[in-house]
């Protein structure tokens, strides 16, 4: 063997010979795409750039946000799941833009693989500009838990949305328990957050956002107590996101006196079609708004 071909044997792709059945390559996108350098500081500082320089702007102009419960997290350092609503393709934009600066530059984003991560392209952008890690939304995957622990063992915190998908109506899902989980096996607490709003600014099957008044209400942290499994924690998540959903409509004492009397009402709205789902959400976002406004006459005490 010449030296050219000493030379190309040790720079050519490795080859199967004849006869033996190739292995199979590894998938590098869905599912299985690294995050890794993503969370470099070279990465971080653009995804702040992209905050300041995208993402706040945007929010001024199509979400104008009603933030509350923003003290709530005054001794909040991290790592924590911060579990919220999902209603929109805009609810990460406005999370990101609504959290204080210290907790938002180690955050991560639990994202769903098959949308985010479907090829190189999109999966690097995924990561680079919103710190999206790939999730499985229909199960609860070994590599995706992996994913999620990795980063909350580097002391970065997870945004996480229990629901697993966009709400189809304006109405919130079942919590799924990934979240609790998640939260359970790496010993962090978990930040409840009612998003309300952006099923308006930005629906799904929508491509160009709308004008519309936004809020964020922040919860205390929450820790799964002694005996609780994954399951019960998720569902005491989703009590207490329904309870700072009714915070915004009705005010804090309001809600405080219905969550200690069982009679909160929940976000996942009326078991029924999907018509009358959509009917009834209509007929419920048009009432809060007449509330807000002052505009619903009201018998005296």
């Amino acid at each position: 063997m010449g030296w050219r071909d000493t030379v190309r044997f040790v720079l050519d792709e490795p080859r199967t010979p004849r006869g033996v059945e190739p292995r199979p390559s590894e998938p590098t996108t869905g599912v299985h795409y690294d995050t890794e350098w993503a969370r470099t500081p070279v990465a971080r500082a653009v995804r702040e750039v992209g905050v300041w320089g995208f993402m706040k702007p945007a929010v001024a102009a199509y979400a104008p946000t009603r933030v509350m419960g923003a003290d709530r997290l005054d001794d909040v350092e991290g790592p924590v799941v911060f579990a919220s609503n999902h209603q929109s393709h805009a609810d990460t934009t406005l999370l990101l833009a609504s959290l204080p600066t210290r907790l938002r530059r180690r955050l991560i984003v639990a994202a769903g693989a098959d949308y985010f991560f479907p090829n190189a392209v999109a999966s690097a952008a995924s990561a680079l500009f919103i710190g999206a890690v790939p999730i499985e939304r229909s199960k609860l995957s070994r590599l995706s838990i992996q994913h999620t622990l990795d980063a909350l063992e580097q002391e970065y915190s997870l945004l996480i949305y229990p629901e697993g998908s966009r709400s189809p109506d304006g109405f919130g899902t079942e919590h799924r328990p990934g979240a609790a989980f998640v939260a359970r096996r790496a010993g962090v607490p978990v930040v409840p957050i009612y998003l309300h709003g952006t099923g308006e600014v930005l629906p799904k099957g929508s491509n160009w956002p709308s004008r519309r008044r936004t809020a964020v209400v922040f919860g205390r942290p929450l820790r799964v107590e002694e005996g609780e499994d994954a399951r019960t924690f998720a569902a005491r998540i989703q009590r207490r996101i329904d309870e700072l959903a009714d915070e915004f409509e009705h005010g804090w004492w309001e809600a405080r006196r219905r969550a200690a009397a069982g009679e909160t009402p929940a976000l996942t709205g009326p078991d029924t079609g999907a018509w009358r789902r959509r009917w009834a959400n209509d007929a419920e976002q048009r009432g809060a708004a007449k509330r807000r406004r002052g505009e619903v006459r009201r018998w005296p005490n």
